[in-house]
C-alpha cells in the first residue's frame, strides 16, 4: 500500500456512483455531546478563523481500493453504512460549547445513505480531474459529513473511494477503511450480515487524552522533555527544515505533490537486514539516511525534527478510525566523520528517549510553551519532518495483492516541505508536498536524488558512501533525476 498523488493513479475511466450520508435523526443529534481531542480542536479552530478571514485552509486524506468482478452497488451500499456505524468518529457533528469543541454523535441506527449517479467518464484523466475536484469541494471541516463514498464502476470491476477531512482520521486509518469495507460487502455478497460490534471509539481516546492533560500547566514536569528539545533549539518550539525552500516569512504557497520510489523489493529487504545487522530498524535507517543527506546538502551536524508517532498501540486501537497521532520532537547527531553504525546508534538513543515521553499531546505543548505562535492557523516557518510507515503490518495488509489500496493526501497551500514514507511488499517509497518555488523545486530534487542513492548505498556496502558533494556537483541543488524518477503534481 502506497501513499501517492490522486493524479498518479493509473484508476481506468467508468461511471461513477456516490453514496451520501445523511442524519435521520433531525436537526439535532440524539447523543450526547463529548469533547474533542486535542488535534481535533485545535484542527477545527484552524478552519474557524480561516473561515473567517475568508481565507479557508483546505486538505484531504483519500483511499482507493479495488474489488474484482461486477460490483454490486447494494452489497457496497450496505458495507458503507455499517462502516459508518462501527466507528463513532465519523458519526459526530462538531460544535462550540463553553469555548470547548464537542463531538456529538449520531447513533447508528438514525444514518442512511442515498445513491447518487454522477457521470461517466471516457478518460483516467477526466476522471482523476473530477475526483480531485470533487473531494476539495465536499471535505468541509465545518459541515457534516466530513468524508466522500464513492465507486468507478466498470463491467468486471471497480475502484471505490472514500477522501475524509483529517479531523476524523489518520494515515493509519486508511488501511482500516479498506479492511472494514471489504469485509462487509464480502459478507454481504455471501448473504451474511457485516460484524455488527462497535470498534473502540477514538472519543473515549480523547476523552482520556483530555482528562490527563486539559488541566497541566507549563511548569508541569512532564514538559521537561520538551523543554529540553526547545532549549536546544536556541528557544525555537518548532526545528526549522534546514535547506532554501525560497519562502517569504508569513505567506503559503501552492504545492507540489510528488512521490517516487527509493528502493524496489529486493533493496528494501536487504537494506532492512543491514538495519538490523547494527541493532536497528528500518525507519531508522531512512531517517539516518535523512539527516545525513540533509547535513551533506548544507544543514547541520545534529539532526533536529519533528516525527508523527502512532498512539495506537497502547490500548487497542489498532482496527479504529481517528486521529491517533502525536507528533514528538526527535534529536540525535550525525556529524561529519560518523559511520552508520554510530549514526544509527543515535537515532536509537534519541527514538528511544522519545518514545519515553510520547504522552504530552504536541497540541498541549504547543500551547503552553509557544502560545504566540499556537495562535496563528499554521507552523511558522518550514519545518524538519519525517514519517514513517510500514504498510506490511497494517489490518488487512495480507490481502493487499488483491485489494490493491492506495492512498492519497493533498492541501491546498503550504509554507514548508513534508514527506511520507512507506514500506510495502514492492519496496520503499517516499511521497512530499512542499511549496511551489523555483527553490524548493531544486532543494527537493537534488534531496531526493541524494537519498536514494545513499539508501541504495546503505543496502549494498552497510555504509553512507562517499561524500555527496563529491557524488553530486554542488551549485544549483539537484540536477537531472537518476533511477526511480520522481512522478510529480505541479
Amino acid at each position: 500500500m502506497r501513499q501517492f498523488p490522486l493524479e498518479m493513479h493509473g484508476m481506468a475511466p467508468g461511471r461513477v456512483v456516490e453514496w451520501r450520508l445523511r442524519s435521520t435523526a433531525g436537526p439535532e443529534p440524539a447523543g450526547a455531546g463529548r469533547w474533542a481531542s486535542f488535534n481535533q480542536d485545535k484542527h477545527f479552530t484552524v478552519a474557524e478563523e480561516s473561515r473567517g478571514a475568508d481565507d479557508p485552509v483546505a486538505s484531504w486524506v483519500a483511499v482507493t481500493f479495488e474489488v474484482e468482478g461486477a460490483l454490486d452497488e447494494e452489497a457496497l451500499a450496505g458495507a458503507l453504512l455499517a462502516f459508518v456505524q462501527r466507528h463513532e468518529v465519523l458519526r459526530c457533528t462538531f460544535r462550540r460549547l463553553a469555548g470547548e469543541l464537542a463531538c456529538e454523535p449520531i447513533t447508528p441506527g438514525e444514518l442512511a445513505l442515498d445513491a447518487v449517479p454522477v457521470a461517466s467518464f471516457d478518460s483516467n484523466r477526466e476522471l482523476v480531474g473530477y475526483l480531485s475536484e470533487r473531494f476539495k469541494r465536499s471535505i468541509d471541516t465545518l459541515s457534516w459529513p466530513l468524508f466522500t463514498m464513492g465507486a468507478v464502476l466498470r463491467e468486471d470491476s471497480a475502484t471505490v473511494y472514500l477522501a475524509f477531512d483529517h479531523i476524523v482520521c489518520d494515515g493509519l486509518s486508511m488501511p482500516v477503511v479498506v479492511q472494514d469495507v471489504q469485509g462487509a460487502y464480502e459478507a454481504l455478497r455471501r448473504g451474511e450480515e457485516p460484524a455488527a460490534a462497535p470498534a473502540p471509539s477514538y472519543l473515549d481516546f480523547a476523552e482520556e487524552q483530555r482528562r490527563r492533560y486539559l488541566s497541566f500547566d507549563a511548569d508541569d514536569e512532564r514538559l521537561a522533555y520538551w523543554k529540553e528539545f526547545v532549549a536546544g533549539g536556541d528557544g525555537a518550539f518548532f526545528p526549522r527544515f534546514p535547506l532554501d525552500l525560497g519562502v517569504a516569512p508569513g505567506r503559503m504557497y501552492p504545492i507540489v505533490n510528488e512521490a517516487s520510489e527509493l528502493l524496489d523489493a529486493g533493496e528494501a529487504e536487504v537494506f532492512e537486514k543491514v538495519c538490523r545487522e547494527v541493532d536497528g530498524k528500518p525507519f531508522m535507517g531512512v531517517l539516518a539516511a535523512v539527516a545525513v543527506c540533509l547535513r551533506e546538502a548544507g544543514g547541520p551536524g545534529v539532526y533536529r525534527g519533528f516525527m508523527p508517532v502512532s498512539e495506537r498501540g497502547r490500548a487497542g486501537w489498532a482496527d479504529s478510525v481517528g486521529w491517533f497521532v502525536n507528533t514528538m520532537p526527535i534529536e540525535f547527531d550525525a556529524s561529519p566523520g560518523r559511520d552508520f553504525g554510530q549514526v544509527m546508534a543515535g537515532v536509537r538513543e534519541g527514538f528511544g528517549e522519545m518514545m519515553r515521553h510520547i504522552d504530552v499531546p504536541f497540541v498541549r505543548a504547543w500551547q503552553l510553551l509557544a502560545p504566540e505562535e499556537f495562535a496563528a492557523r499554521s507552523w511558522p516557518y518550514p519545518v524538519n519532518f519525517f514519517s514513517y510507515i510500514d504498510t506490511r503490518k497494517v489490518p488487512g495488509a495480507g490481502r493487499h495483492e488483491e485489494w490493491r489500496p492506495a492512498s492519497h493526501v493533498w492541501s491546498a497551500r503550504a509554507n514548508g516541505a513534508c514527506s511520507w514514507f512507506q514500506r510495502d511488499a514492492h519496496g520503499l517509497h517516499m511521497n512530499s508536498i512542499y511549496v511551489d518555488t523555483a527553490a524548493a523545486r531544486r532543494t527537493m530534487e537534488g534531496f531526493q536524488e541524494a537519498l536514494r542513492r545513499t539508501v541504495r548505498e546503505i543496502a549494498r556496502h552497510g555504509s553512507f558512501g562517499r561524500p555527496l558533494a563529491l557524488a553530486a556537483p554542488r551549485g544549483p541543488v539537484g540536477s537531472a533525476l537518476g533511477a526511480g524518477a520522481v512522478a510529480r503534481r505541479p
